[in-house]
């Protein structure tokens, strides 16, 4: 297989016009030179030089295989650059899912910096309302990057930029609305806004109830936390939401619940070595959750 060493060759002889100039200009010795030369005459076969007197001629099969060589070299020197461009995050495509409550809560400053400071990179996202399902995604290479609450379980690489608190939503003149939290147990007698099964909130809502002996009302079930915010907001029941999926001033009735109830988010990775990957990581981490506590040290 001729190697770009060998076309490189050819191609400073050409520009040279000597074995002497050519070998100089790259930095190695007559007889290495001559050897890749050899090499690629091998592999093409036909002759590249011919030797006249005490210097040679390239024939015409070496001129056009010079031609092509130059295009070869470029697109190598471009290759190069780009990959190095991508390496120091000034360039690539980062693919990235998140949890649908993300995007305004924790990804939008991020992604602001990167667009201010990394404006080369094209980002990719998509949102979701599973986790399993954005786990699945990072392992058949669809996507780089996964944000959002701990999956049920993977072999990728994870970790926890820290815990996100869950609340309960009530309509306004709700009894919880003279209450600064509300027991789990209370929720047993309330029409619930629950969600569909597709959304991971949905049986993990339903564990959660069961480690309290609750069994949860459901009067109607949406795929959107935001949504069920507005639905309890709206008279249509009470629900528990994550704070991210709250707006800046949310409607109704908001409390915690007694005990207070977290859950980790974490970025999950295919490749923890890609540059872009950890630069993009490495932003969120120093972001953390807003208002939330960081991460507990392993």
């Amino acid at each position: 297989m001729t190697t770009l060493r060998a076309l490189e060759c050819l191609v400073a002889l050409v520009e040279e016009g000597s074995v002497t100039r050519a070998a100089a200009s790259l930095q190695m010795s007559q007889p290495a030179l001559s050897h890749q030369l050899a090499s690629l005459e091998r592999e093409i076969g036909t002759p590249m030089v011919q030797k006249m007197g005490r210097g040679v001629r390239v024939t015409a099969a070496g001129q056009a295989v010079a031609e092509e060589a130059r295009v070869a070299l470029k697109a190598s020197e471009r290759a190069v650059r780009v990959g190095r461009q991508i390496g120091s995050g000034g360039a690539g495509r980062l693919r990235i899912a998140c949890a649908e409550t993300m995007t305004a809560w924790l990804l939008v400053p991020v992604l602001r910096h990167w667009r201010a400071r990394r404006a080369e990179v094209l980002i990719e996202l998509s949102e979701h309302t599973s986790s399993d399902r954005m786990v699945e995604l990072v392992a058949s290479g669809e996507v780089d990057v996964a944000v959002g609450p701990r999956p049920s379980e993977t072999g990728e690489h994870l970790e926890v930029l820290g815990e996100e608190e869950v609340v309960v939503v009530a309509p306004a003149g709700h009894p919880f609305a003279e209450r600064l939290s509300v027991p789990f147990a209370d929720l047993a007698a309330e029409p619930f806004v629950h969600f569909v099964s597709d959304n991971g909130l949905s049986v993990w809502l339903d564990q959660l109830a069961a480690e309290h002996g609750v069994v949860l009302d459901p009067v109607l079930r949406t795929r959107s936390p935001r949504t069920a915010a507005q639905l309890a907001a709206a008279g249509m029941g009470v629900t528990i939401v994550p704070v991210s999926a709250l707006p800046a001033r949310p409607p109704g009735v908001v409390r915690r619940l007694d005990p207070l109830v977290e859950r980790e988010i974490v970025v999950v990775v295919a490749a923890p070595s890609d540059s872009l990957v950890g630069l993009f990581v490495g932003d969120l981490r120093r972001r953390g959750l807003p208002g939330a506590r960081p991460a507990r040290a392993n």
